[in-house]
């Protein structure tokens, strides 16, 4: 088996691990420690003590590797949350013998790819006393039922979804004032549901990643976006914070960016400044460090759609196992810049990795990431780059099993680069 293959069935083990940021960040951390990694507490004194490092605040995860002198800082972004679909504060609900699970809509998810699908719930209780109790449920639970092609006989030429009244999962049979959906959850977890404060949950597919194709040379999976690429980052910093090349390796995993990124967590809140001000040795030493920094703003781009060829640039179209897009658009919804091009376009040079280009078709606006939001609040020169997925923002997505091993090996690269 290939590193490349290797890359992939790991990334396989890390989303299967992670049906929530929470259980994402868990699961990094597991594999930061393993690595070396310490913890620094958000409320304690900054360990100035070289080695590696990492930060936890809710859904999102910072790890660096502290030098005994600041550095240039080289910053690999990515985000922990996917779209889909997150449990209301008092959820249960029914009709006509049906107990059925009250959810909001997260993010812009594809919601006809949730209808039929066996689904579990995961994310974090809130109990009275302080405690959060991290609890997923990993067995068929929940089910977003279609409505029969006999009942709405147009439905293969326009398919309308009502988020309020046609995305509600059932969850088994009887009166509603019996289906008590958190004591269920809060059993799974071990703890006493009148303890239970508040709750962060999230629906998700329980179908296991896999392989596919004549030579299994795809990769399908639930939240390839953005969890590849949380993948790619932890494994770049590992083996960045092994090497002593005068740099500064960071990897921010953020939440919230699948909702604009405006939250404490999220990519335009201050967490990830507090802790790069630290690494460039104080406030009023940070300006020169980072006029020498830059960032890897990491999130998956547009595969080229054999089917809808019409919506991507002919030019620019993104082919799986061509290695991860560089990701340009000229009005910054990608904050790459010719220089920070050049950086990226070096760390492939040096290490063979094959990388392309993604521009958007001109009457198709392309979405955004977390890079134009840390360019804007930091000033620090950064560049968009991600592997090609189809089926973007669906339940399940799909990518090249050689991609993410090429994101992993190139990044590496550009957070050990001092040029």
């Amino acid at each position: 088996m290939s590193i490349v293959q290797q890359q992939a069935r790991d990334l396989a083990t890390f989303v299967t691990a992670s049906p929530s940021p929470y259980h994402a960040v868990a699961e990094a951390v597991r594999r930061l420690s393993a690595a070396g990694f310490t913890e620094q507490a958000e409320d304690a004194p900054w360990d100035t003590t070289p080695g590696g490092r990492y930060l936890v605040r809710d859904g999102t995860v910072l790890a660096w590797r502290q030098s005994s002198s600041p550095a240039p800082l080289r910053i690999f972004a990515a985000h922990t949350d996917s779209p889909g679909f997150k449990v209301k504060p008092h959820p249960d609900t029914g009709r006509a013998g049906w107990r059925q699970a009250g959810v909001e809509v997260y993010g812009g998810a594809l919601w006809n790819s949730w209808l039929d699908r066996d689904l579990g719930l995961a994310g974090r209780l809130a109990l009275y006393d302080g405690t959060v109790v991290p609890v997923r449920v990993d067995r068929p639970l929940l089910r977003i039922p279609q409505l029969a092609i006999h009942l709405d006989r147009s439905v293969n030429q326009g398919l309308t979804l009502d988020a309020q009244r046609h995305l509600l999962p059932i969850w088994g049979l009887g009166d509603t004032a019996d289906g008590d959906l958190l004591a269920f959850v809060s059993g799974i977890a071990g703890v006493d549901a009148g303890e239970v404060a508040a709750h962060d949950l999230f629906v998700h597919d329980l179908t296991p990643p896999a392989t596919l194709g004549r030579d299994d040379e795809l990769l399908a999976a639930a939240r390839l976006d953005n969890l590849a690429s949380v993948h790619a980052g932890i494994t770049a910093v590992i083996e960045a914070a092994g090497r002593d090349l005068g740099t500064t390796p960071v990897f921010v995993g953020f939440d919230h960016e699948e909702i604009g990124s405006g939250t404490a967590t999220g990519a335009a809140g201050p967490l990830l400044e507090t802790v790069l001000t630290q690494l460039a040795g104080g406030f009023d030493a940070r300006r020169p460090v980072f006029a020498r920094s830059r960032c890897l703003s990491v999130d998956v781009t547009h595969a080229a759609h054999p089917n809808y060829l019409e919506r991507h640039d002919p030019d620019h179209l993104g082919v799986p196992n061509g290695g991860p897009s560089l990701k340009v658009n000229a009005v910054q919804r990608y904050a790459t810049d010719a220089p920070g091009a050049a950086a990226w376009q070096r760390a492939c040079r040096v290490t063979g990795t094959p990388t392309q280009v993604f521009v958007s078709n001109n009457t198709v606006p392309c979405g955004t990431t977390v890079g134009p939001i840390m360019a804007t609040r930091l000033g620090i020169r950064t560049v968009d780059v991600g592997i090609p997925v189809l089926s973007m923002h669906s339940a399940r997505e799909l990518c090249g099993v050689d991609d993410p091993g090429h994101l992993a090996t190139a990044a590496t690269e550009f957070l050990g680069d001092p040029r």
